[in-house]
């Protein structure tokens, strides 16, 4: 009777998971937002614009591409939508200026500074720890869900110090990966 209450500590592994990879997804797509020395879509992507009294992402009213490593060209759906794009991309502080060409909108993104990079890199340096925090505020948790079920009887001992080994062996293989995409990002910055 008493072995159906006691509870797999893999359960409390399996739980955690998602919640690691959301975390993980969520700095990868705020990391691809950040400027390096290359265009990419993801810089201005999901701008926001006003366009008839409605707020739409860039990329629901627009192509985007990069014609050139430096440049990106954005050719609306609709010739209305040129100006509320160009008011909306000059707010964003990407260091370029939108320059409106026929039906198109162009950026061609200046060099970066040696400030600017140190700022960018202090930046990325800043997600990661973030990212770290949220991680190891889902280990704490899921630590004192384990206890909370030992006290009540239904985690084993044994079972108890496996669950908080592998909580660790998951957070130092997410933190490794954190480290990774972050080392990677700071030297296309440094490029």
């Amino acid at each position: 009777m008493q072995d159906k209450e006691i509870i797999n500590y893999k359960d409390f592994i399996n739980k955690i998971k998602p919640e690691l990879d959301k975390v993980f997804s969520f700095l990868e797509r705020e990391l691809a937002k950040i400027r390096t020395g290359r265009a990419t879509p993801s810089l201005v992507e999901d701008v926001i614009v006003d366009c008839f009294g409605q707020r739409f992402p860039l990329k629901q009213l627009a192509a985007i591409s990069i014609p050139e490593p430096k440049q990106i060209l954005i050719q609306p759906w609709d010739k209305s939508y040129i100006e509320g794009i160009v008011k909306s991309l000059e707010k964003t502080g990407t260091g370029a200026n939108p320059i409106v060409d026929k039906d198109a909108v162009r950026i061609n993104l200046p060099p970066l500074s040696e400030e600017y990079r140190k700022n960018l890199i202090r930046l990325i340096s800043e997600k990661q720890e973030d990212a770290r925090k949220t991680m190891r505020y889902w280990r704490d948790d899921v630590w004192e869900e384990v206890q909370n079920k030992f006290r009540e009887g239904k985690v084993r001992e044994d079972d108890k110090f496996r669950a908080k080994e592998e909580l660790q062996d998951l957070i130092d293989e997410y933190g490794e990966k954190i480290e990774k995409i972050g080392e990677k990002k700071k030297k296309e910055i440094m490029e």
